[in-house]
């Protein structure tokens, strides 16, 4: 039950992690999945990118969720920190993926759900990402986990031919208590004043 697994976190490749993950994104990318690969990777694509990405886990810039079913990497997903030290305290969630024969499993409640947790106990503020426009199921999961919309890219992501929205959304996380939310009132840093239309002359 989906209920019963508990993702692991590596922060270090091993054959099999390494095994994994290429079956997962391969086969995830021939049907069609969105996750960043044009075409099936190679071992050698694949690889780079799990290296890439333990190495920003050990800097404290990532987290690596991977889910196991039937003895294989069934799923994962991560979060990344923004770059930039104004955007610190925020992160995005990347490459959430279940394989196509743990379809219906509830893994990717799973992986996000733990994702969410992850960042929260990290003491990050807010958790963004972004999702293909004609994949409903995950929109909806997003929203039950607390998503929002914030703005969409129509017609921005390629597969083959074919053009789909980039739909925005974005989790707010608890603050620090001693946080102050200033949105976009006048003052502070950068602050300027509005241009007022001149009257002519």
């Amino acid at each position: 039950m989906p209920s019963e697994i508990d993702p692991t976190w590596p922060t270090s490749a091993d054959l099999r992690l390494q095994a994994g993950t290429h079956r997962l994104l391969h086969d995830v990318t021939e049907l069609g999945g969105a996750i960043g690969f044009l075409s099936p990777p190679t071992r050698a694509d694949t690889d780079a990118w799990l290296d890439g990405v333990l190495a920003a886990v050990r800097a404290g810039d990532a987290a690596l969720a991977v889910a196991m079913a039937d003895n294989h990497i069934a799923a994962m997903g991560l979060w990344r920190r923004q770059p930039g030290a104004v955007f610190a305290h925020s992160a995005t969630i990347e490459r959430v993926m279940a394989h196509p024969t743990a379809r219906g499993l509830g893994l990717g409640r799973v992986i996000v759900t733990a994702l969410i947790d992850n960042a929260r106990d990290t003491g990050l503020e807010t958790l963004t990402l972004g999702v293909r426009g004609n994949n409903h199921g995950a929109i909806e999961l997003y929203e039950q986990l607390g998503f929002r919309e914030w703005g969409r890219l129509p017609n921005v992501i390629e597969v083959g031919n074919d053009r789909y929205d980039d739909i925005r959304m974005y989790l707010e996380l608890p603050r620090h208590p001693t946080v102050t939310l200033r949105g976009s009132q006048p003052g502070g840093p950068g602050w300027s004043p509005r241009r007022q239309a001149q009257e002519p002359a």
